[in-house]
């Protein structure tokens, strides 16, 4: 490694830098007016399910059906699609997202119910997919529908058995036509849920642009990597980096946590549930934020401190750069080694010592320009 890299101040430096706070400085986006919530894929399934159990059990096709919600909500859907037979109802709703970008926003989540066996049981139909990993809420050999829904759905059934002195026993089959190509956008192929869709949710409300659901899937891919004996993950920014990091250290697709800009809550949740090695890895601009002390690297939450970034390398032309790539442009390998370095000390300080961490920096064409911790 070059004789520059010694400039990098040392971890205790870094540490108490980063105890006053992060060098990155966060920025506010305001909407221009109020985002409209939406509903889970869970909160449309039993919504869909309380309109089949209607029909079935005699109380006709509803127009709109109100169901409760884990912290007490009752909101009100409107079914877009009933059908029904011998022995069997199915109803449906469209999902709506409100203002959030889901990629399940707009489908059609459809509830098939039919007595069958003891008590409530589920299926998975097309579109909804099967868990054929370990790690996840749900176990192997499971359709895909996650504790709360599973949860909100039985407590619907019990709730009108009762009132309408049913028994009870309903198979439930959860549809979602063209969930099979949808799930090819989302985290399912990597985290083993094969099939289609995952039928999600834990209050029931989809809150516009939340982060949680991409930590929570965060929080399932380490999961699902311990529970399949990974002892070396890695959480990349981007397709890029973790297309070459994965190559790097030969990697399987397990092994790969999908960080995108939510470094802080992945190395977080691996500080709880360790694994014996994390690499991460980005392009020069994300890194360098990181190294500054920011856990949400996305370009709206934080931004560089090129007077940080100018300190740092000692090279005063940085102050006026516009972006980290100039910044490495105008100082070249000095530049990416040393905010290598420096985001190496924020990634252990994350971690349990007994974990060994290593940072990777990759240029727009997926070239290695700087690594520190290999």
């Amino acid at each position: 490694m070059p004789a520059f890299v010694g400039a990098v101040k040392s971890g205790n430096d870094i540490l108490a830098r980063l105890a006053r706070g992060p060098i990155v400085a966060p920025m506010s986006r305001k909407p221009d007016q109020e985002l409209r919530r939406g509903w889970t894929t869970g909160a449309c399934a039993t919504a869909a399910t309380r309109a089949a159990l209607m029909m079935l059990w005699g109380e006709g096709r509803p127009d709109r059906v109100r169901i409760t919600l884990p912290r007490g909500e009752r909101p009100e859907f409107a079914i877009a699609e009933a059908t029904q037979g011998p022995g069997w109802a199915e109803a449906g709703v469209i999902k709506d997202a409100g203002d959030d970008p889901d990629v399940t926003h707009g489908a059609l989540i459809l509830a098939r119910v039919e007595a069958a066996g003891e008590g409530v049981s589920f299926a998975a139909g097309v579109g909804v997919g099967m868990v054929t990993k370990p790690g996840l809420p749900i176990p192997p050999g499971e359709p895909a529908i996650n504790p709360v829904p599973r949860q909100m759905l039985s407590d619907t059934v019990a709730e009108m058995a009762a009132r309408l002195g049913q028994a009870g026993n309903i198979r439930i089959t959860i549809s979602v036509p063209g969930g099979e190509a949808l799930a090819e956008k989302t985290w399912n192929p990597r985290l083993g849920i094969k099939g289609g869709l995952s039928i999600l949710g834990t209050t029931g409300i989809v809150r516009p642009f939340s982060c949680a659901a991409w930590i929570a899937s965060i929080h399932r891919g380490v999961d699902v990597a311990r529970a399949t004996g990974q002892a070396h993950v890695a959480g990349c920014t981007g397709a890029t980096s973790e297309k070459t990091v994965r190559a790097l250290y030969g990697l399987p697709e397990s092994a790969m946590l999908d960080m995108g800009d939510f470094a802080g809550g992945m190395l977080k949740y691996l500080a709880r549930h360790p694994v014996a090695r994390v690499t991460v890895g980005g392009g020069i601009g994300k890194i360098t934020k990181l190294a500054q002390g920011a856990r949400d690297l996305h370009s709206g939450r934080s931004q560089v401190d090129f007077s940080a970034l100018a300190e740092m390398v000692g090279d005063a032309r940085l102050r006026d750069c516009n972006t980290a790539l100039q910044a490495y442009d105008m100082a070249g390998e000095k530049l990416a080694y040393m905010v290598a370095e420096q985001a190496l000390l924020c990634v252990r300080a994350m971690l349990p010592d007994s974990v060994v961490a290593d940072v990777v920096i990759i240029d727009r064409a997926g070239g290695i320009i700087a690594r520190a911790g290999a």
